[in-house]
């Protein structure tokens, strides 16, 4: 069951958050054209019920990876490369599909997506600002005039990472992707940007893998680096990748954002969960970490 209601800890949370009703009728879209979006079953908004919106879809079965394999199996190398493939392959399918052919067509406006993507969270950071960040603003600058042209658009679940995907026993199928509340048509490249900005890897700075607790198991012997998934992304999806780092970066920038979000809520005194009184410091280190990206490019 997918539930619009917000965990306590993070405070109030934005009118368009959660949207249960949305992100089922995306998932009803899809379903029948991508057989890992899970059939979403009914949808109710009397809050008497649960406590606010909710929909019920299938259940499926596999396994869920995030920091840890689970007991009893053994994450060989060859396993994470498996892994790694898998999730490569299956964004460039997602990204395949014609959403024209799907009710999705008229939900959605793709045209100008990257423009109101990197001017709508430049605006969402100035308005959760708290300190003053060095470097941050020579990354809003340098994101807002190097937007690229975006390739066609396609469907994009934009929130692709390996705790939102569920594996069949022997890692050979995705039996499930979860998680559609920020799914849209638009840039296939922001899409795997936004990936590639979780998928850790062993040689990131210390904050990037320890920010949000436990590296996640992508920092095993292994599992693709986000060049060589990005690399595997291209030749399976054909797409021109070269402008990568533009992608990249404001992947990281928009991570920053949301931490800074979170440490806003803490700092205002709209949570108290003790967890979030760092994240000012993470919100820094993914804004260097965006700048030095910027850098290379």
């Amino acid at each position: 069951m997918g539930s619009g209601a917000p965990a306590a800890a993070l405070g109030p949370v934005a009118p368009k958050a959660h949207d249960m009703e949305r992100e089922q009728r995306i998932l009803a879209a899809l379903h029948p054209v991508f057989p890992a979006a899970p059939e979403p079953y009914v949808f109710s908004d009397d809050t008497d019920i649960v406590g606010s919106p909710f929909f019920v879809m299938e259940r499926r079965h596999g396994i869920v990876l995030d920091t840890a394999f689970p007991e009893g199996i053994q994450p060989t190398p060859e396993r994470c490369r498996q892994i790694s493939e898998k999730m490569a392959d299956t964004l460039a399918e997602l990204h395949a599909l014609d959403y024209t052919k799907t009710p999705l067509a008229g939900l959605v406006k793709p045209e100008g997506f990257l423009e109101r993507q990197v001017h709508g969270w430049i605006g969402r950071y100035e308005r959760a600002e708290t300190d003053e960040v060095p470097g941050v603003e020579e990354l809003k600058k340098w994101l807002a005039s190097r937007i690229p042209a975006s390739p066609d658009p396609t469907v994009i679940h934009y929130d692709f990472k390996l705790n939102n995907a569920m594996f069949s026993p022997d890692f050979s199928r995705l039996t499930g992707l979860f998680d559609w509340e920020m799914a849209t048509v638009g840039d296939p490249l922001a899409d795997l940007g936004v990936a590639m900005s979780y998928w850790i890897q062993a040689d990131d700075p210390e904050l990037l893998k320890f920010g949000m607790g436990k590296p996640p198991v992508t920092v095993m012997d292994g599992f693709y680096s986000r060049q060589e998934f990005i690399e595997r992304y291209a030749e399976t999806s054909g797409r021109d990748v070269t402008n990568m780092t533009f992608y990249l970066s404001f992947a990281y920038f928009k991570l920053a954002v949301i931490i800074q979000q979170i440490y806003y809520r803490y700092k205002m005194g709209q949570t108290r969960d003790e967890r979030f009184a760092h994240f000012n410091r993470f919100a820094d280190s993914l804004i260097r970490h965006a700048l030095a990206t910027a850098k290379e490019m």
